[in-house]
């Protein structure tokens, strides 16, 4: 669903950065009683991921898989909690270019592949108020 403001669409998940998946899961799953959609290895960018069904959006909890992953990073410097705000797109291509020549500060400038086989990309939370933003084009399947 597109916004009448935006090209961009509702928020599709919220990334939370946790030390361990194995310790998180349970709050999550049994405390909240959120449905676990799965588990996931997501080897190039060091992260195992375990992802919810809310009932506003999906949350996903982020796990590093080594010492020099983004998530064991952030967690390094600033611990557990809150990592990034998805907003779901259509056209991941389109609005990475739009941005661009918007003279946003991406991290991604061209989609990657990540969990659930989505097409993914990061703004830099320098052009966002501080928020790391991912942008992220729905797998087919998963639409």
């Amino acid at each position: 669903m597109q916004t009448p403001f935006s090209h961009l669409g509702p928020i599709d998940h919220v990334g939370i950065a946790v030390r361990s998946l194995d310790e998180a899961v349970p709050f999550y799953r049994d405390t909240l009683k959120l449905p676990l959609l799965g588990v996931e290895e997501v080897a190039d960018q060091g992260v195992r991921t375990a992802i919810f069904s809310g009932p506003l959006g999906r949350v996903e909890l982020l796990e590093a898989t080594h010492a020099e992953s983004p998530i064991a990073k952030f967690i390094a410097k600033r611990g557990e909690g809150m990592h990034h705000v998805a907003l779901r797109v259509t056209d991941l291509d389109a609005e990475l270019a739009r941005l661009e020549a918007q003279g946003v500060q991406l991290i991604d400038r061209t989609a990657r592949i990540g969990a659930g086989g989505h097409r993914i990309a990061f703004l830099h939370p320098k052009a966002t108020g501080g928020v790391l933003l991912e942008l992220c084009e729905p797998h087919a399947a998963a639409t």
